[in-house]
């Protein structure tokens, strides 16, 4: 039999030791409560403040420990040094989730999923956030808080309404690829396991001889695609609303570790101007005809978090923490998220949250001049100046970009993108629907027609159809047909 376990004390917050934990102090047997019974008022106001916000996006999700492979020479693109040699192991975390939901939402449901994984590098963290679609609804961050405006519960009703989905997807034609994805077999991913994941937005690396090259980034999942029917979904998130976080928890815990192959798309720069779509317009894939998949290396996945809250909940990943070797491209939306990412934690988890220990690098240190606020722990010496330049040997900047430069023209203004030769809103949708079997496409236009028949108003339901049919005639027809069905019943 097992020793018994050495009996610890119980002690208050500051350590003192708690002499009943069962009772609440009291003015006698049976009488009122004491104000001074210290361990009962600081027992109950840590309750109040256990949870933190949750984030407005992504808020439900799931994480878990691994680590990435190299088994793919990608020097003559990329000097990152974690990329720099085949068999070489690099630590990382990641979450997925579920967007448009709350914390309390299923996972089961027809939504995006987020994919950010947070790389230890020795040269700092490397976060690649991104989804399990390889597009999104919008190409302008402008438009993100209207976006998930639309898609949150709606301020009267207090829940999703198909008339704020579509209304603003019927005034919003580039989302017609996403909502395609998003409405096909691929929708509901059966667990967090069984789907890919995309970098999504266009990304640049840069070798050792500074030359640029823009990158998109594939996690192909070795376990195999599978996703679940409307139907199913619905039974499954009725039986276990937590399907997906179960499946990957007990998954990891009994041995059997998911695990990811990498490829990228590599552009080099000097080819985005002319690319017959805009390079940098997340709505757009760059079809692999153009430019085919070279593998790069495997993710796996073979620890759980010890503790759902402080390693999941509190994990801050944000697309700005790049290393040498990787940089940003003008991707509209991905510019925009290199702001509002850090921003969201610093609001969420306070100024410090880079200091908690999911979030704090694990090959290196962190060495700043970053000081003070709330909860605060890099602690520094008598001698650590918090300014910089100093005479009192504090860091230095390395006078190294992380990434090439690109070249900049014109005025300043709110501009669209500028228009490539096949930038239009429905191309692309309709390549996709057209790669489909029947099967698909009925299912496809019966999961559309499903939500927009609920919409009120004939006029937002008509904008909608006139998208499907700009994508392919025979797409529009399929799913006006399905939406007068219901419609009529």
């Amino acid at each position: 039999m097992p020793k018994p376990t050495t009996t610890r004390r119980l002690t208050t917050e500051a350590g003192a030791p708690i002499a009943d934990n069962q009772n609440s102090a009291t003015a006698g047997v049976g009488g009122p409560l004491l104000l001074q019974d210290q361990h009962l008022l600081e027992k109950l106001a840590r309750f109040n403040r256990e949870r933190i916000p949750e984030r407005v996006v992504h808020a439900r999700g799931s994480g878990a420990y691994g680590y990435f492979e190299v088994t793919d020479d990608v020097t003559a693109y990329t000097r990152a040094d974690f990329l720099s040699a085949v068999g070489r192991r690099t630590d990382l975390f990641i979450r997925f989730s579920t967007v448009a939901d709350s914390l309390g939402g299923p996972d089961a449901a027809r939504d995006p999923r987020g994919f950010a994984v947070k790389f230890y590098t020795e040269e700092g963290n490397y976060d690649l956030v991104g989804n399990n679609t390889p597009v999104f609804f919008i190409k302008d961050p402008l438009k993100f808080p209207d976006f998930i405006h639309s898609q949150k519960r709606d301020p009267f009703t207090g829940k999703q309404e198909p008339d704020n989905v579509w209304d603003f997807w019927a005034h919003s034609p580039e989302a017609t690829h996403q909502v395609t994805w998003l409405m096909g077999d691929r929708g509901i991913p059966a667990s967090y396991r069984h789907m890919n994941g995309y970098g999504s937005h266009t990304y640049q690396w840069t070798n050792a001889d500074g030359e640029g090259f823009f990158v998109k980034y594939h996690f192909k999942t070795n376990q195999g695609i599978r996703c679940l029917s409307s139907d199913q979904a619905a039974e499954l998130a009725g039986k276990d609303p937590n399907s997906h976080q179960t499946d990957l928890l007990q998954s990891i815990e009994r041995g059997v570790y998911p695990s990811w192959t990498l490829y990228v798309q590599i552009m080099p720069a000097a080819e985005a101007a002319d690319y017959r779509f805009n390079p940098f317009d997340l709505t757009k894939v760059w079809p692999h005809a153009d430019y085919p998949l070279r593998r790069v290396g495997r993710m796996v996945l073979d620890r759980n978090p010890d503790n759902v809250f402080a390693e999941v909940e509190q994990a801050a990943f944000s697309p700005n923490n790049f290393v040498p070797g990787i940089g940003p491209s003008p991707d509209k939306m991905l510019q925009g998220r290199l702001f509002a990412y850090a921003d969201a934690h610093r609001y969420r988890l306070g100024v410090n949250h880079t200091q908690l220990p999911v979030n704090a690098p694990k090959a290196t240190v962190a060495n700043n001049y970053g000081r003070d606020g709330l909860m605060a722990s890099n602690a520094y010496g008598r001698h650590a100046k918090n300014y910089e330049p100093n005479s009192y040997g504090g860091p230095v900047q390395s006078d190294q970009p992380l990434a090439a430069p690109f070249a900049l023209t014109g005025h300043t203004g709110t501009h669209a993108a500028p228009a490539h030769a096949k930038d239009d809103d429905f191309f692309q949708a309709g390549e996709l629907y057209r790669l489909m079997s029947e099967d698909e496409k009925n299912r496809l236009a019966a999961n559309i027609a499903g939500g927009l028949a609920q919409v009120s108003r004939d006029d937002v339901v008509e904008k909608n159809l006139a998208h499907f049919h700009a994508a392919d005639p025979e797409y529009g027809k399929r799913v006006e047909a399905k939406v007068h069905e219901l419609r009529e019943d």
